[in-house]
């Protein structure tokens, strides 16, 4: 019990972004440094008291501090990101690993296989006709289509890549890694517009079923893993379709149009048509220019039109399990860490 409850106590403080002496400050003083050591240490338990001061301070149910380690979660890698620094990296990891102990307990209960495996890294990434390979692969192989991806978010998860999505402020995007070392992951700012969010989670992904050539540098592999996620959302044959080419002028309702259809920003739209020789690269940078001294025109370019998507899977292979009756409604509510009175009011059995 000792060391399940130090094991839990410091995630929830890592999580929070915590130091020790910062939680005695959010707890009001009434715990030390030296008490809150001793609890993390397994030297010692809070008594029924200082458990609810904790509880209270890091924003848990006293009922988290006890739940079981159901599975391992042994580490949790993620690719450098340089505006992250290493205390919000650690509070990243310790909210991922919490939703994941429960989010892979599911699916060992409903006895579903999540081990990822993918080919894609056989081919040595070296220019962009590469990129445009990979990509026809990937959307031939998940049966894409070239009409849009919807629930993009499903989508990944259908095919095992965890998307865990967390409450950050806007200078995160997300993030991209391994848990055990063979589960790709994928964290994402559940604040973000839905298109910035779909655009941020196929780079991640690019970063994921990429392998670079040991001759590209760090900025282009980022700009490979944005042209993957553009063609992703719409391929380059289907915007020239729509769009043309040897364009002078795009009028703002076209590419409101293929933003609504295919979920994908005007910005990222205008960058593909420079890319492609749609438009000139001066007349992009008027584009740009544009949007930085017209307040209402870059409003204009930046409105989100496209739904809103977000991770369900989790939620409904749980409510799967309890309407099965192969787990109870208490367990539902530490797997969701929702209240019971709230899981039995959502069950609604048809």
């Amino acid at each position: 019990m000792n060391s399940l409850f130090s094991t839990r106590l410091k995630q929830a403080r890592i999580m929070q972004g915590l130091s020790m002496d910062s939680l005695c400050e959010k707890a009001k003083n009434a715990l030390t440094k030296q008490s809150i050591s001793k609890y993390e240490a397994g030297k010692m338990m809070p008594d029924s008291k200082s458990l609810i001061v904790l509880a209270n301070a890091l924003g848990v149910s006293i009922d988290y501090f006890f739940r079981p380690l159901a599975v391992s979660i042994e580490n949790v890698e993620f690719r450098k990101k340089k505006r992250l620094g290493l205390k919000k990296i650690e509070s990243i990891k310790a909210i991922v690993k919490d939703k994941l102990e429960r989010y892979f307990e599911i699916e060992s209960i409903i006895d579903i296989q999540s081990e990822f495996k993918s080919e894609y890294r056989s081919v040595a990434i070296q220019s962009e006709s590469d990129i445009f390979s990979i990509v026809n692969r990937i959307k031939n192989d998940w049966k894409l289509g070239e009409d849009g991806i919807n629930n993009l978010i499903e989508i990944l998860e259908e095919n095992k890549i965890k998307v865990i999505e967390i409450d950050a402020p806007s200078e995160f995007d997300g993030l991209s890694g391994y848990v055990n070392e063979k589960n790709p992951i994928i964290v994402l700012n559940k604040n973000l517009d839905s298109e910035r969010k779909r655009f941020t989670a196929l780079h991640e992904l690019g970063h994921l079923l990429l392998n670079f050539d040991s001759s590209i540098d760090e900025n282009r592999v980022e700009s490979f893993c944005h042209l993957f996620a553009s063609e992703m959302l719409i391929s380059k044959e289907i915007f020239i379709q729509k769009i043309g080419m040897n364009r002078k002028d795009i009028s703002l309702q076209e590419l409101q149009d293929i933003q609504m259809q295919f979920g994908i920003s005007i910005d990222a739209l205008m960058y593909k048509a420079w890319n492609l020789n749609i438009i000139t690269e001066s007349r992009y940078k008027t584009f740009r220019i544009k949007k930085s001294q017209a307040p209402q025109f870059k409003e204009a370019v930046e409105e989100s039109r496209y739904k809103q998507e977000q991770s369900n899977r989790f939620v409904r292979l749980v409510y799967r399990a309890l309407a099965s009756e192969i787990i109870s409604i208490s367990k539902a509510g530490v797997l969701l860490n929702t209240p019971v009175n709230a899981v039995r009011n959502q069950l609604n059995l048809v």
